[in-house]
């Protein structure tokens, strides 16, 4: 079975979706990442328009998983428009929906949100996990502006509240090694990123095994 889905997790500065849009533009690719924020928004029926009013606390875990993607991804374009209307249960049943369907229309890549675990047992899916030592990451952050007092900040911060998020909702540490095809250090390059990927699924592609994983 060819494989039909890309599933990009990574640690925050690691460059992760710098690595995911070039990856979907040499395989020809729907890159979902700022789309799946808009998508997840339609289902959901929340304004997605309104930048800052994400942090709304209806619940702890809501606004610690918005607070995760906001300051890691794109959500911070999500508010809610009914507050106590839309609880965390019901903002897990819309990530699980949303990416099962954009799953379902194939040749994609999908960046974080959960995306790995929601999309574990699909034979067609290929996960792999960007990394990159603390000095990588504070360059690429420091090279979008941020000084290094913040990079490290926001290093440590983002991927605690990651870690935090997937143990509460999936029950696994993060990064739970057995779910990904692939780990890779982005130190050596966004290119060289790329080239293993494609190698890799290329080489999964051959042997024609089965590749649903346990997470």
């Amino acid at each position: 079975m060819p494989i039909r889905i890309v599933t990009i997790e990574r640690e925050y500065g690691s460059g992760g979706s710098g690595i995911a849009q070039a990856l979907a533009e040499r395989l020809g690719w729907k890159l979902w990442d700022r789309d799946l924020t808009a998508e997840i928004a339609r289902v959901a029926e929340v304004d997605n328009l309104a930048a800052q009013r994400c942090d709304l606390r209806v619940d702890p875990w809501l606004y610690r998983l918005f607070k995760v993607y906001a300051r890691g991804s794109h959500e911070r374009s999500l508010s809610l428009a009914e507050p106590g209307a839309f609880d965390t249960d019901f903002m897990i049943e819309t990530l699980h929906k949303v990416i099962d369907d954009v799953a379902s229309r194939g040749n994609c890549a999908i960046v974080g949100r959960g995306s790995a675990y929601f999309l574990r047992n699909r034979p067609d899916a290929f996960h792999f996990f960007v990394y990159a030592s603390v000095d990588e990451k504070v360059r690429r952050l420091k090279s979008i502006g941020k000084s290094e007092k913040e990079a490290l900040q926001l290093i440590d911060e983002i991927d605690r509240e990651r870690s935090a998020f997937i143990r509460h909702y999936f029950h696994a540490e993060w990064p739970h090694r057995p779910l990904y095809n692939l780990m890779i250090n982005s130190t050596f390059g966004d290119e060289h990123v790329v080239e293993m990927v494609l190698q890799h699924i290329a080489a999964l592609e051959k042997r024609g095994e089965p590749r649903s994983l346990s997470a």
